[in-house]
């Protein structure tokens, strides 16, 4: 059993005790037989006091509590950061208005001159479109592009046959592959709204036959926690995964917050990933940064995930993409991206002779 030091609580409790103790041995000698009893019984209730005090001071010595205390701030401390090593903002690019397709006006952050790509994410444009402009019949090879109607309605028809309209909220996810011909106009009038993302393929995936997948605005995965709600388009938040296949790696959100929320979404170690705000401002990266508003997109660092705080009065729309590099070369020129410039020549030319993919795009116009 270990010693105690002079200065514990009880060491003092045990010395008390043994000074009241031959007190006691002096009082009784002096003290009549008559009245033994009597004394007796006071000493061992003021005894019995005293053994209590001790008891309680051993059990619960004062160190031992103010050690749990201490352990209960460190654990409140540690909840309050979120990541490890959260994600931080390296590059903010506002996208400006440019003419695209037929009268068509984009806003075009990825793939414009201040951010040529972000592997394996080749374009990002913010359309708005009236008629009759639009993005009448023009060929793809080589990578996937995903639409995501903010408001309005778009049509789309390609020359196998496919055609059909989403509208707002709903998604289109086309893999072009091999190649494919097909146009994109209004389906409605008044101005059409909504974000046209590319994304690469990986070399042995470039040359396979196109598809679709396509989800209603009610079939998007949802989740609400805390004044913040996501759609999710691809991969997975708060405990809810989408059902999109992503034959490249990627996660992608729409995220709105209300004013004073915050946000602390997980991404995967080694993925690229970017903002781009549709509505309102917030803090992204790292709390007490100055607030970017809508139009801008921001590139992100490498940690853990990102944290972004709602410190305005209005609630704040962002798109959080999400993809695995594919470390691969890249060569575009215009709607084909392969990895060398024999295979862009190629593509050019079995676009032009109908051929390797694109046998119907001579005889096929949309209507």
């Amino acid at each position: 059993m270990p010693a105690h030091s002079a200065a514990s609580p009880i060491y003092t409790a045990l010395a008390r005790l043994a000074n009241f103790n031959r007190s006691r041995r002096a009082l009784l000698a002096s003290r009549k037989t008559s009245s033994r009893s009597s004394a007796k019984a006071k000493p061992f209730l003021f005894l019995l006091l005293i053994l209590v005090v001790v008891t309680a001071v051993f059990l619960f010595p004062p160190a031992i509590m103010s050690s749990s205390s201490s352990s209960s701030s460190s654990a409140a401390a540690a909840a309050s950061v979120p990541f490890q090593s959260p994600r931080k903002v390296v590059k903010k690019v506002l996208s400006l208005s440019q003419s695209e397709g037929q009268g068509a006006t984009v806003r075009r952050s990825i793939g414009g001159h201040e951010l040529r790509n972000l592997d394996p994410f080749l374009l990002l444009d913010e359309f708005s479109v009236s008629k009759p402009a639009g993005f009448p019949d023009h060929p793809h090879r080589g990578f996937e592009t995903v639409t995501y109607m903010l408001d309005g309605a778009f049509t789309h028809q390609d020359f196998s046959g496919h055609k059909g309209t989403i509208r707002t909220g709903d998604v289109q996810w086309m893999t072009a592959g091999r190649g494919i011909v097909h146009s994109e106009m209004p389906a409605a009038d008044g101005v059409q709204k909504g974000l046209q993302l590319w994304i690469n393929l990986a070399s042995k995936d470039k040359m396979i036959e196109p598809g679709y997948q396509e989800l209603e605005s009610k079939d998007i995965s949802q989740a609400e926690k805390d004044g913040v709600a996501v759609r999710i388009i691809a991969g997975e938040a708060f405990g809810v995964r989408s059902p999109v296949y992503t034959r490249t790696p990627t996660m992608y959100m729409d995220f709105t917050m209300q004013p004073g929320s915050q946000l602390h979404q997980p991404i995967p170690e080694g993925w690229n990933a970017f903002v781009y705000i549709i509505e309102g401002e917030g803090v992204f990266g790292k709390e007490g940064t100055a607030p970017v508003s809508a139009h801008h997109c921001l590139v992100l660092g490498a940690g853990d995930g990102l944290s972004v705080w709602n410190r305005s009065g209005a609630p704040l729309r962002f798109a959080l993409v999400a993809g695995q590099p594919l470390n691969e070369p890249v060569v575009q020129q215009g709607p084909f991206v392969m990895n060398s410039r024999a295979q862009i020549q190629q593509a050019m030319e079995d676009y032009y002779y109908g051929r390797n993919g694109f046998e119907k795009a001579s005889q096929w116009s949309s209507t």
